[in-house]
């Protein structure tokens, strides 16, 4: 199974870190038709057709690990492209 691990420290409160993390969950239902799911108030977790991951927020560094089936493989450089760059627009 194809996927990908991002990981990108911040400086930002955890509630606004929150907010943008829910910003990226709503991104990819909206683009790639995944349901989110957040799992106490550090774990939102994603799964669709071919998709399934999570973001994890700890002190002091987010991290996304997504897991991709074989057609959405091909994808895997696009999405992972994506997520970097929200990343890098809304964590600080």
């Amino acid at each position: 199974m194809a996927g990908f691990r991002l990981k990108k420290a911040y400086t930002m409160p955890k509630e606004e870190l929150r907010v943008a993390a829910e910003g990226l969950a709503s991104r990819l239902e909206e683009k790639h038709g995944v349901r989110s799911q957040w799992r106490g108030d550090d774990e939102v977790h994603i799964k669709g057709s071919g998709v399934e991951g999570v973001l994890t927020i700890e002190d002091g560094e987010v991290g996304v690990s997504v897991r991709l089936g074989l057609l959405a493989s091909a994808f895997q450089g696009v999405l992972k492209a994506e997520v970097q760059r929200y990343l890098d627009e809304h964590v600080t």
